[in-house]
């Protein structure tokens, strides 16, 4: 017998041990209510503080859902800033971008037909295409260079240069290969036609990469000649005449989408709201574990305390005393899972930006959508109401002598 108190010693420390950890997270918020409600709030926060162990488990369905979506949303905002920033930058210069609405190629006609508008003051199309550059598979990209400095500004060491002969090439490709301004790479086309290239810029861009070219040197080596988008730059900026004067000029094909600063901002947000808007469905998910967790560890406390019920209404604490004692306490454990759920997604969200940050989108800052975390609070508190209203009720409806005479 000695020798099984023994053994089960340790077991018990360790519990205890975990109880005293969970009890030192929850104190505070019990410490909190009760500045706000004094008596029933007491009595709820020193019920939640009996199985700490019990409240934690149960707070954690709300803690993982609301860890996961408000990280989800900091990142969404701290995104949608950044592109906005990037946007309206001095490197994208370009007034409008016009592309195929399902990513398709441009006819070269489309290309000379936009060029040709009047107000436009400089165009560009964009071309890709693989290419053996300095003995290594490369993307190389075709631009108008003639006009490419008033679409784009980049450079951090020289600049574009007219000519078939010359090529401009991205910061980390030039560190990773070792190419300075001044230095002739040789360059072998789809086609295996053999050229000689000189590095006339080194640029970043947090858009694109690789090594660039004037489309007179691309173009001969290509099977079809098209371009993925056309850049423009209008005389007065973007306005609804030249966005009609553009459509016009394509013949107001739907097949082709116009698109300035704000559309692309928009597209690259619309597709993070999209998927954060996926997310808050499981976070719905989380919520209906979460209530469902909350009922249950509020009717156990309930059967629990029957005795205590019964004495409580038998020295004058009426049934509305009683229900308000079990909501409150139920607050108490969906919004400690609701606190530490969105203290840990803000954690999670900032510790993301620190790494994107790190591979080169300088203008990422965080940004912490405060409606919506306090909608997220909010939502956590209504949790803790709804689960509230079967075990408060029953609690509330107990027959004083026989839950005085339970054990």
């Amino acid at each position: 017998m000695v020798a099984a108190v023994h053994d089960d010693a340790p077991k018990r420390a360790e519990l205890a041990g975990v109880e005293g950890e969970s009890r030192e997270v929850i104190e505070p918020a019990v410490a909190a209510l009760d500045q706000v409600v004094h008596g029933a709030g007491r009595l709820a926060g020193l019920n939640a503080l009996r199985n700490p162990r019990r409240t934690a488990a149960t707070a954690s369905a709300l803690t993982i859902g609301l860890t996961l979506v408000t990280s989800l949303s900091v990142i969404a905002s701290s995104a949608n800033k950044a592109t906005e920033q990037l946007a309206g930058g001095d490197y994208f210069r370009v007034d409008y971008v016009v592309a195929t609405a399902n990513g398709g190629p441009l006819a070269p006609d489309i290309v000379q037909a936009l060029s040709r508008v009047p107000g436009v003051v400089a165009w560009s199309p964009s071309r890709q295409t693989q290419a053996i550059v300095g003995g290594v598979p490369q993307a190389v990209g075709g631009f108008n260079t003639e006009h490419i400095d008033q679409l784009i500004d980049e450079f951090i060491e020289g600049s574009y240069a007219s000519g078939a002969n010359t090529a401009v090439v991205d910061r980390d490709t030039a560190a990773a290969r070792g190419w300075r301004v001044g230095d002739t790479v040789p360059v072998t086309w789809p086609d295996g036609g053999e050229t000689t290239l000189t590095i006339t810029g080194i640029y970043f861009s947090n858009f694109d990469s690789g090594v660039k070219v004037d489309t007179s040197a691309m173009d001969p080596h290509l099977d079809r000649v098209t371009a993925e988008e056309v850049l423009i730059k209008a005389a007065g900026g973007p306005s609804e005449e030249m966005t009609r004067a553009l459509a016009m000029a394509l013949g107001g094909s739907p097949a082709i989408r116009i698109s300035d600063k704000d559309d692309l901002v928009a597209d690259i947000t619309g597709t993070v709201g999209l998927a954060l808007n996926i997310l808050y469905g499981v976070l719905a998910l989380a919520v209906v574990v979460a209530i469902l967790g909350v009922v249950n560890t509020l009717a156990m406390s309930v059967h629990e305390r029957a005795h205590e019920l019964g004495l409580l209404r038998a020295v004058g604490i009426d049934r509305t005393e009683i229900k308000r004692m079990v909501r409150l306490e139920s607050i108490v454990i969906s919004l400690f899972g609701g606190v530490l759920g969105v203290g840990l997604g803000v954690f999670l969200g900032w510790a993301v930006g620190e790494l994107v940050s790190t591979i080169g989108i300088d203008t990422w800052t965080l940004a912490i959508p405060w409606t919506r975390l306090a909608l997220f609070l909010a939502c956590a508190a209504l949790v803790g109401v709804l689960a509230a209203l079967w075990p408060a009720r029953r609690a509330a409806t107990l027959d004083i002598l026989t839950a005085i005479r339970t054990e």
